[in-house]
């Protein structure tokens, strides 16, 4: 088990565990942002892949590696923290599509995605949505609404489970991040994920985790 970033009151009744995207570390700008502003409500946790644990001791870049074993990963951290009906799972792209491949099975109380990676780079025909059409789980998707991922125009043609909330980012990429043009910063757009991400946490511990 990697290091896990703790953040956040010890005695609530919920605990967000946050895992990181592809290529930035649990803490990152992004992450620091997100997982600080959660934290004035719940318990955060963060943690890293194994793959990006050992860039961050070695200095050495590496691929994520399969899929099969980030899902073992993240299923042995949702072990560590104990009752599963009392965390919500999810993380930054990479690390939320992770997360939202386990959340039904672990039986979590929630999943909470920060941009959602639909389809690669520049493959909107290659979707990674076919288990989301039939999750059972509480999820929000916070998306930038052109994320280059899954821009708001392609998500509506999606078939997604009536569990998934997609809330969009004004003019957001990938990482929520608006363009000047737009009159909109993103210290707002990140500011908007964690509220409307604070009020997705109450809701679930309001329905009794």
């Amino acid at each position: 088990m990697t290091p896990l970033l703790r953040t956040g009151p010890a005695d609530g009744l919920l605990t967000v565990v946050l895992a990181h995207g592809a290529g930035a570390p649990m803490d990152s700008g992004f992450m620091n942002h997100i997982a600080a502003g959660l934290a004035e409500h719940v318990a955060v946790v963060r943690f890293e892949f194994p793959y990006m644990h050992r860039r961050r001791v070695t200095g050495k870049k590496g691929g994520p590696g399969s899929a099969t074993r980030l899902l073992g990963f993240y299923r042995d951290v949702i072990k560590s923290q104990g009752d599963p009906s009392r965390l919500i799972i999810g993380g930054k792209s990479m690390g939320g599509r992770i997360a939202s491949m386990i959340a039904d099975e672990c039986g979590v109380a929630g999943l909470l995605v920060l941009g959602y990676p639909f389809h690669p780079p520049g493959k909107p025909e290659r979707l990674r949505t076919e288990h989301l059409a039939t999750l059972t789980t509480p999820s929000l998707i916070l998306q930038g609404e052109r994320d280059a991922l899954g821009r708001r125009e392609e998500v509506a043609g999606y078939t997604l489970s009536p569990s998934i909330t997609v809330s969009w980012l004004p003019d957001g990429d990938h990482s929520l991040k608006p363009r000047k043009s737009s009159g909109h910063t993103e210290k707002e757009n990140l500011d908007r994920a964690v509220a409307q991400a604070a009020a997705f946490c109450s809701r679930i511990e309001g329905a009794g985790c």
